[in-house]
């Protein structure tokens, strides 16, 4: 049965409508928008005083409740999938961690076999987080697994991934990282930098050479002098690339996120969460791939080295904080956590806008940017309020 959601704003991919009624077909998809002056027969639900959005989508997530994508478990990768649609996420890529080839492609293979089968947030693609890096940026990063990039080896994770992964990191001062990067862009899979010591000139040639993206800007990468410019510099001054952006207020300072939002616009920031195992969870010890780590005041910290270990931010938080910051109009913010990131993986067709025929996941949120309400394919996922005990 068609329906239709009053609410009022609702977040269209060019202009945010004041009132109005957004149609959900009976097939679970979006379908006409009405003006306020424009009362449609049908079912009506109504949020009036509510904000409707399309649904969040993290292209950069390790782990969730305890699972994480490098324990290979497909019943722990659907549970995230089922809990993340609290954090306000309909859509994301499983991210993998530096590991051996036969650990990578046997996570490739698993998520290709059960992919469609998730009882939550969507899995659109696999991003692939290394194992290219080097180790003076290393982060969380498992330094033993680091290698030169290998198309064939590529390959053969592709092949077993089903064609699946969307994204894949590395790090520019890698030998044949070039090379690497043409002929993987070539073939469909976006190439992000990151986790790496290069120049302003290295990451510039394989940007060059078609690379659009990089990892958790700020963290993990050679920074910014008036004379070096190092990967940060390449990704504040280079066009045409997205930058990953951590928005916790632990990896990056707020003054700092909201200058790059500033200097490249809300359609170059992707919101992620780099959230490993411990999101969702109490504070305590955890292992972020084979590295041990502890949480604690909302940061997870490896045991040696006390460095960032990712994080265990929910995606929806990063909007509010953006708010909070200045950083970003509502828009904006909703923007750089739906349309952007799904552009930046080559996954706009499946996620991130509200168009007519898409899949309606989509989120209902106050006007200070809290979740109150996600649904997936025009069915309510979750409420604020209400306890899912399953994980």
């Amino acid at each position: 049965m068609t329906k239709y959601i009053h609410a009022a704003k609702f977040f269209m991919p060019h202009v945010t409508e004041s009132g109005g009624y957004l149609q959900i077909t009976s097939d679970g998809k979006f379908g006409e928008y009405f003006p306020e002056t424009i009362r449609p027969d049908g079912d009506i639900i109504e949020y009036p005083d509510m904000w409707v959005t399309p649904g969040l989508v993290d292209t950069h997530i390790h782990g969730l409740l305890g699972h994480d994508v490098m324990d290979n478990d497909w019943a722990g990768i659907d549970a995230m999938s089922r809990n993340l649609v609290k954090a306000g996420v309909t859509s994301w890529l499983p991210t993998t961690l530096t590991g051996s080839f036969s650990q990578l492609k046997e996570v490739c293979a698993t998520i290709a076999q059960h992919a469609g089968e998730e009882s939550g947030a969507k899995i659109q693609g696999i991003y692939f987080e290394g194992p290219y890096f080097t180790t003076k940026h290393k982060g969380a990063q498992n330094p033993k697994y680091f290698k030169n990039p290998s198309l064939a080896e590529f390959s053969e994770w592709q092949s077993a991934a089903n064609g699946l992964i969307k994204k894949i990191a590395i790090a520019p001062e890698r030998e044949d990282s070039v090379a690497f990067t043409r002929q993987v862009v070539s073939k469909g899979t976006v190439v992000a930098l990151g986790h790496s010591d290069a120049t302003f000139e290295q990451a510039k040639a394989c940007v060059n050479a078609g690379a659009s993206m990089f990892t958790h800007t700020f963290n993990g990468m050679s920074p910014l002098s008036h004379r070096a410019p190092g990967m940060v510099g390449a990704a504040m001054y280079l066009q045409g690339v997205t930058d990953e952006l951590i928005c916790d207020g632990h990896h990056v300072r707020p003054e700092v996120a909201t200058t790059l939002v500033r200097l490249v616009g809300p359609e170059h920031v992707a919101l992620i969460t780099d959230c490993m195992r411990a999101g969702m969870m109490p504070d305590g010890d955890y292992k972020l791939g084979e590295l041990p780590v502890y949480v604690k005041d909302g940061m997870a910290r490896l045991k040696e080295g006390n460095s960032l270990a990712g994080s265990v931010l929910q995606l929806k938080d990063a909007l509010i904080n953006l708010l909070a910051w200045g950083a970003a109009t509502p828009e904006e913010a909703v923007k750089m956590a739906t349309v952007t990131p799904a552009t930046s993986c080559h996954i706009e067709q499946q996620c991130g806008s509200i168009l007519p025929g898409r899949p309606a996941d989509y989120l209902v949120l106050d006007a200070k940017l809290g979740l109150h309400a996600t649904y997936l394919d025009g069915q309510l996922a979750y409420r604020a309020g209400t306890q899912d005990e399953s994980k």
